[in-house]
């Protein structure tokens, strides 16, 4: 078996804050068949702990960035893990990156250092027995596990960095670099220094064997001016070692045949059933009946995200007679825009602000389409929820959902092989005519049928990506296949 550290700041069923955690919580299993096995590295945050069974002490460090530290070792469903358990960092309440208000933890940089500085003393050999030939970061918050794996030495294990979203980077003040324990040639341009003061995440880029990003269409756009945020010269130097792999979703946790959070379960062969799933939705958002789709957004309420539009664009669908349920929360001026909507447009349009996991499931079982209008969109996995539940995608041509998504143009429609509808540019206007498009297919509903059933026959697991990860691996060690 080849053995791969992930290192992690989420992992659903764990702890979630976003898609993170679904990648980081499914890979692990869908690399098993290729001789892979994954241990998870992740912090104990109250809520992970709260969700532990039994563990078993593996080992301790006496000062870890300003404290005690000790590694727990456990299994929870599919994952095996190693829990650090550093009580100063990370035994607090609030979420995982910021406090009760929504401030970011001013230490923020103290708590993801250490998380890379232990994944680079197991490489190293910190646990006796335990050796991992790979060392897999994810994002900003695990991007100083290559950085230190590359500044004092790697144990012979290789070094992989996933980019899930650019945006998020890790950008720290200069006078913290002391304390983080490297040599003074890592805070240079080669190293971690980013305009005069730290970047975790450019450190990963510079110092990792391989960098993936979640789709071909983002790897491609983040060496763009417009997408690579500040980070695209860098990224075209490493194009050698930048990889596109689009995510998959957990088809287990995933499964309308079996799904405990819908009203009524159904199959490719049963996709009528989804009609009890529609009705408990309307009655969740205190919606009235209607001939026309039901709409949803199941999302943050970020600009990125492109909630802006969607308000923008809430009146001309109900115009054109569908109808929307919004759930999520973010920015507090878009939360006001979507309830503004609301209020507009009484039984027409339900917004709830929070978000849950369970109506999640039943808005991808009940809505008719989910609207994805991103601005930029590493991946996305609303999208692949929605052709898995036959709720046809709408969405902006941008990242992972130009790969995942086929337009249902005049073409793809003779062709047969159309699963949602795509639009650009990412503005009101555009995704108002996306949204009249769906209406008139929905009005043809035979012709909307088959794009339901071929979206819910499309293959969004994880099995052809988990097989590129595994060929990446083999090559970083050499290997014609991993063993």
């Amino acid at each position: 078996m080849t053995e791969v550290l992930a290192v992690a700041s989420e992992a659903y069923p764990l702890i979630k804050t976003g898609g993170l955690a679904d990648v980081t919580g499914a890979l692990p299993a869908a690399l098993k068949p290729h001789g892979i096995n994954v241990r998870t590295l992740i912090p104990a945050y109250p809520a992970v702990l709260a969700t532990l069974g039994a563990t078993s002490e593996v080992a301790s460090v006496a000062y870890l960035h300003g404290g005690g530290a000790r590694l727990l070792a456990c299994r929870v469903r599919d994952l095996d893990l190693l829990v650090l358990d550093a009580p100063h960092l990370f035994d607090r309440s609030g979420g995982p990156y910021t406090d009760a208000t929504g401030a970011d933890w001013p230490d923020n940089w103290r708590r993801f250092a250490a998380l890379g500085s232990i994944a680079a003393e197991l490489a190293r050999g910190l646990v006796p027995g335990y050796a991992p030939a790979i060392v897999h970061a994810h994002d900003w918050q695990g991007a100083m596990a290559p950085t230190y794996l590359r500044y004092l030495g790697a144990g012979g294990a290789k070094s992989v960095l996933t980019i899930h979203n650019l945006a998020f980077q890790g950008q720290y003040e200069a006078q913290y670099f002391p304390a983080l324990g490297l040599p003074a040639a890592a805070n240079s341009m080669a190293g971690i220094e980013y305009y005069g003061g730290i970047g975790f995440l450019k450190g990963g880029l510079v110092s990792a064997d391989a960098i993936t990003t979640v789709s071909p269409t983002y790897a491609r756009e983040i060496r763009t001016p417009e997408f690579g945020m500040g980070l695209d010269g860098l990224l075209n130097e490493r194009i050698g070692r930048l990889h596109g792999i689009v995510n998959g979703i957990d088809t287990g946790e995933w499964n309308p045949r079996t799904d405990p959070g819908l009203a009524a379960t159904y199959s490719v062969a049963q996709i009528q059933r989804r009609a009890a799933n529609k009705g408990a939705l309307e009655t969740r958002f205190s919606l009235v009946p209607g001939e026309g789709p039901l709409f949803a957004a199941v999302t943050r309420l970020t600009w990125q995200k492109g909630i802006d539009i969607i308000a923008e664009a809430a009146d001309r669908l109900v115009e054109l007679g569908g109808r929307l349920i919004v759930l999520g929360s973010g920015e507090a001026t878009l939360e006001r825009a979507m309830r503004a909507a609301a209020a507009r447009h009484p039984g027409r349009i339900g917004v709830k602000i929070g978000y849950d996991e369970a109506l999640s499931h039943l808005v991808q079982g009940g809505a008719d389409a989910i609207l994805v209008p991103s601005r930029f969109e590493p991946c996305g996995l609303t999208q692949l929820y929605g052709l898995r539940y036959g709720c046809v995608p709408v969405v902006s041509r941008v990242g992972g959902l130009n790969d995942t998504v086929i337009d249902a143009n005049d073409a793809a429609i003779e062709a047969g092989v159309a699963t949602g509808l795509q639009f650009a540019p990412v503005n009101a206007l555009a995704l108002s005519d996306a949204l009249a498009r769906a209406v008139a297919l929905y009005a043809d509903p035979p012709l909307w049928r088959k794009m339901q059933r071929r979206g819910m026959k499309s293959d969004v697991s994880w099995t052809r990506s988990a097989a590129k990860y595994a060929a990446l691996y083999a090559a970083l060690l050499g290997n014609g296949e991993a063993k």
